[in-house]
């Protein structure tokens, strides 16, 4: 997973456990795409404070992920949802028993994720 799609998706998951200063400044740097200088200037705090501040957000946010695995289960799920979609497409190269059996075995797995 590339950096920046890791660093939103921790963001969705976890952005609402930062503080209101932290959210922003996270998000000018994340999800607008601001540069530091940007940021600081708007912020009125210096450059390496901006890039302080977005390090120790990104360091807690996965923090949070490796305790609770959140975004991970979500794209393992998307993944298993995704594999079950190629199936209903590609079924016809299966029996109707094969492919229920197959779409429940995946379903299983992501019951067993939740």
């Amino acid at each position: 997973m590339n950096e920046i799609l890791e660093q939103s998706l921790l963001y969705d998951f976890y952005g609402e456990l930062l503080n209101d200063h932290q959210k922003e400044i996270y998000e000018q740097f994340v999800l607008e795409d601001l540069s530091l200088g940007e940021i600081a200037k708007e912020a009125g705090i210096s450059r390496q404070g901006v890039h302080d501040l977005v390090k120790r957000c990104s360091q807690t946010l996965r923090g949070y992920e490796d305790k609770l695995h959140l975004v991970a289960r979500f794209m393992s799920i998307k993944d298993k949802v995704a594999r079950m979609n190629e199936l209903l497409e590609d079924g016809g190269q299966k029996s109707r028993e094969e492919l229920v059996s197959d779409i429940r075995r995946i379903s299983d797995e992501i019951i067993e994720e939740l």
